[in-house]
Order: C-alpha cells, then sequence, then structure tokens
C-alpha cells in the first residue's frame, strides 16, 4: 500500500504563487509515475502535471509555462510550483501515484483557492 499526503494549498489572490507538496509513504518502490491533478465544483477531475521517477514530465497546456512539478527522490516527496495563479485554477488539487503494472494511489487532496 502505498498513502500520499498533500500539503501547501490555502488562499491565495490572483497572480501569487504556491507550492503544493505530497509526501509519499508506504511501498513507494512501486511507484513509477507521479501526478498532480484537480477538480473544480462541477468539473470533472483533470490532469495537471506528471513526473516519472526519471524526471520525464508532461503538463496540461492550460498549465504549461505557469506551473512547475518536481520530485525529491530522496524524500519521497512531489512538489507542484504554481506561478501566476487565476481564479479558474481554484479547485482541489490532488496527488496521484502510479506503479508500472497500473495501480493507482490517490491523495486526500488539498484546496486552492484564488481570489481577491
Amino acid at each position: 500500500q502505498v498513502q500520499l499526503v498533500e500539503s501547501g494549498g490555502g488562499l491565495v489572490q490572483p497572480g501569487g504563487s504556491l507550492r503544493l507538496s505530497c509526501a509519499a509513504s508506504g511501498s513507494i518502490f512501486n511507484i513509477y509515475t507521479m501526478g498532480w491533478y484537480r477538480q473544480a465544483p462541477g468539473n470533472q477531475r483533470e490532469l495537471v502535471a506528471t513526473i516519472t521517477t526519471g524526471g520525464s514530465t508532461n503538463y496540461a497546456d492550460s498549465m504549461k509555462g505557469r506551473f512547475t512539478i518536481s520530485r525529491d527522490n530522496a524524500k519521497n516527496t512531489m512538489y507542484l510550483r504554481m506561478n501566476s495563479l487565476k481564479p479558474g485554477d481554484t479547485a482541489v488539487y490532488y496527488c496521484n501515484g502510479q506503479t508500472a503494472t497500473g495501480d493507482e494511489y490517490w491523495g486526500q487532496g488539498t484546496q486552492v483557492t484564488v481570489s481577491s
């Protein structure tokens, strides 16, 4: 089993920045890809970005240039740096971990609210 715990969400003004963290514990040696997803009220959960153990990254088009995903394998922690935040970025942000065999794990989510 894998446990994922997000932190770092909160209220920020438009144009501001936040850094989210996702701490992984348990059978993490099986995790190959980690990622961030988000879900706004009334919307489906959508991809934000993913990163492999080797550091290869993938971003949703709307996040490119504003968001940066990274991971510290030694600390078993993944990060999402979010800059130039907009009200449309308001959502619950979820940490995701996937194994090479397709098992999937989710964190409980952290709320990000962008508002003046």
